[in-house]
Parts: structure tokens; sequence; C-alpha cells
């Protein structure tokens, strides 16, 4: 059975801090699934995507970093590039936000090469109640570190969801590692 590889401290307070502070500065776009579908009983969140962020490669930089161990000690995929844009989450209680269970290889062009995805937890856990990501790699469900800065990640195939934030904010990183297509 593939883990779920997680990574405390992957991103500092100020590191996180400096992502959300550089992600306020371009308005949020509704969030859509996989060709630009919209659903709001699947998904509801708003996100900005860090290449519409001035100056934000550094994250891109920490990320790969973080894919390549994580990829050389616990998957051995075939990873090969980084095809999309690091997304920035915000699951806001006002709104319900919420993506219930689903896997990240779509049907797309891009989509279907997606083999690593990374979470990066980027709010402080008290400041929302509900918002868990949970991970379920067989039979059981993993329950995402929520600690500020911890970084999950797991193959794009594996089922997952973000709970219904009923309290706060909640707001995560998301980025995909692609590769060839699984045979």
């Amino acid at each position: 059975m593939l883990a779920v590889h997680t990574i405390p401290a992957a991103f500092s307070e100020e590191d996180c801090d400096r992502i959300l502070f550089q992600a306020a500065t371009v308005p949020p776009e509704d969030a859509k699934l996989v060709g630009q579908n919209k659903d709001h009983n699947i998904r509801r969140a708003d996100l900005v995507w860090l290449d519409n962020v001035p100056d934000t490669g550094w994250v891109m930089d920490q990320v790969i970093d973080l894919v390549r161990v994580a990829n050389r000690d616990t998957f051995g995929f075939d990873v090969t590039e980084f095809m999309e844009s690091v997304q920035v989450a915000h699951y806001d209680s006002a709104r319900e936000g919420h993506f219930d269970w689903h896997s990240d290889i779509g049907d797309g062009r891009i989509a279907s090469k997606r083999k690593l995805t990374l979470v990066a937890q980027l709010s402080e856990p008290d400041g929302y109640v509900g918002g868990l990501l949970e991970v379920m790699p067989s039979s059981h469900t993993v329950t995402a570190n929520t600690a500020r800065g911890t970084v999950t990640i797991f193959p794009s195939y594996v089922l997952h969801r973000v709970t219904p934030v009923t309290e706060g904010s909640r707001v995560s990183m998301t980025v995909w590692a692609h590769g060839p297509a699984f045979r």
C-alpha cells in the first residue's frame, strides 16, 4: 500500500504568512472542477492561482524540493514536471466551504498526467471547525495533520475530500506533480 506522506513544518510560519499575504493581492475565483465545470454540491471554495501573483516563484522552488524527496523516499513514481500552477484555496464557513470525495486524476489533457498531490496547511488549526483533509489510501481514512505549515503528499488517484467548514475559514495550498500516465 502506498502511504500518505506527511512533512511537518515544511513551510515556516513566515512562509505561510507570506503566501497568504501574496495570495490576498489578487481577486479570488470561484473553484471549479476538472474541465472547468462548476458544482457547488461537490466543491465550494475560492481560489487564487499563484501564477497570477507576482514574486511567488519561491513557493514552487520549495514545492519541487519537497516532492523530489517525498517521491524518492516514499512513492517512486515517474514524475517529470509540474504542469499546473499552485492554487491557494479558501474554504469559508459562510459558504459552507468543502470539496466532496474525489481523485485528482481527470479526463483533461493535463489532469490525466497528475501523479502526486501536495497539500500544504496555511491557516491555524484553531481558526476553523471542520475543513479536515481526509485521504482514503485503502479501506480506511487518514486525516491529514492540521498543524500550520504541514504538507501532505499522496498519489493523485487516491480518493480524498475536505469536510465542510462549519466555523471560521481554512486556507490550504495545492499543487500536482505530473508524469506519464499510470500503466
